[in-house]
């Protein structure tokens, strides 16, 4: 079905696209039943699916990486196309309205997309409000960041506000200090205010009568030493994980003309283009640390075998944003059916 619609999509700009797709969405997926009928074709149930990471169960590892569903409108229809989790955001605790447009584009020959969204939302507690009439059942996590005008001195300030908007209404977080679109913001990678950070964070979801999860997204632009850091910092912070990667800022080996990616200018590129890239990181990571803590990889995630790369490299779940783009629901299915298949050949016959 979606390849049949993506030809008539494409036809608009990125963003209106989008804003298209979530109206389909909202108008064919309002109700219980229509919601139900499409669970039930499109989602893949198995036991050998479930996974147990930081002490959430999924129902398959195959979750959909923030950005697309920024402010939790869709949380109830994408569950009903098969995914495991839901990553909203990135929230922020003021509205605001992000970079001037254009800024979401299509490079259709990589199979891949630059953005320079600038964490456009309508803020942390109208986000909130919504999770709170939601339905579904499905695992939600929150990404946080701060504000365009919030120094990164006080940086801080804005997470702890999006951690306490939306404590009561997700089950784990996600900490964006990756991406490449909010001036200044990839400096607080570095690895004492990103420790500060974190240690402030952890100290105050220890005080919550449960602790949530809370995972650091980084970018896929990191030398190995600031890797290296990464792993330093999560096992002494005892956060719950990594989300790796975030968009990059590397142009290398694109088959869009140069002078085409010139002209669209600045932002974070996804897709095909970073799917190795991203794989080697989550390798280096899990190597690395021992297998000491999950890793959520993301990042050109677009066929099943690329999903299969990244676990076989030390992901425990999997998120696809790009991949969704291009390839729609039939993906979440057939990573999901892939998965399913590797693990029955890898059970020993009865």
């Amino acid at each position: 079905m979606y390849s049949l619609i993506r030809p008539i999509l494409f036809r608009f700009s990125p963003e209106k696209a989008h804003h298209l797709t979530f109206g389909l969405l909202s108008n064919f997926l309002g109700s219980d039943f229509a919601r139900k009928m499409v669970k039930q074709n499109l989602k893949v149930a198995s036991p050998a699916l479930r996974r147990t990471i930081a002490g959430l169960e999924f129902e398959n590892p195959v979750g959909l990486a923030a950005g697309l569903d920024k402010d939790a409108k869709l949380t109830d229809e994408l569950e009903a196309l098969g995914f495991g989790f839901i990553e909203i955001g990135t929230l922020t605790p003021r509205p605001q309205a992000g970079n001037p447009q254009p800024r979401l584009f299509r490079l259709p020959t990589d199979q891949a997309l630059i953005n320079r969204m600038g964490f456009n939302n309508e803020g942390v507690e109208v986000a909130a409000q919504r999770l709170k009439q939601r339905k579904g059942k499905i695992i939600i996590g929150g990404n946080i960041g701060k504000n365009k005008d919030t120094p990164n001195e006080n940086a801080v300030e804005d997470y702890l506000i999006c951690f306490d908007a939306l404590y009561e209404v997700v089950d784990y977080f996600v900490v964006n200090v990756s991406s490449p679109n909010t001036p200044n913001l990839r400096a607080l990678q570095d690895k004492e205010p990103l420790k500060a950070l974190l240690e402030t964070l952890q100290q105050h979801n220890e005080q919550k009568p449960k602790a949530k999860p809370i995972f650091l997204k980084i970018a896929p632009d990191l030398t190995e030493g600031q890797l290296d850091d990464i792993v330093e910092i999560v096992l002494s912070t005892k956060i719950a994980g990594v989300v790796a990667t975030n968009t990059t800022l590397s142009r290398e080996n694109l088959q869009t003309s140069t002078s085409e990616v010139e002209k669209i200018g600045n932002g974070g590129l996804s897709g095909k283009p970073l799917t190795q890239h991203s794989t080697e990181i989550i390798r280096y990571l899990h190597q690395k640390s021992g297998g000491a803590f999950p890793i959520v990889g993301v990042g050109g995630v677009m066929t099943a075998q690329d999903a299969l790369d990244k676990l076989a490299a030390g992901a425990s779940l999997i998120q696809i944003y790009t991949g969704f783009i291009y390839k729609g629901p039939d993906l979440i299915r057939e990573i999901n059916q892939a998965i399913l298949q590797q693990s029955q050949q890898k059970s020993p016959r009865s």
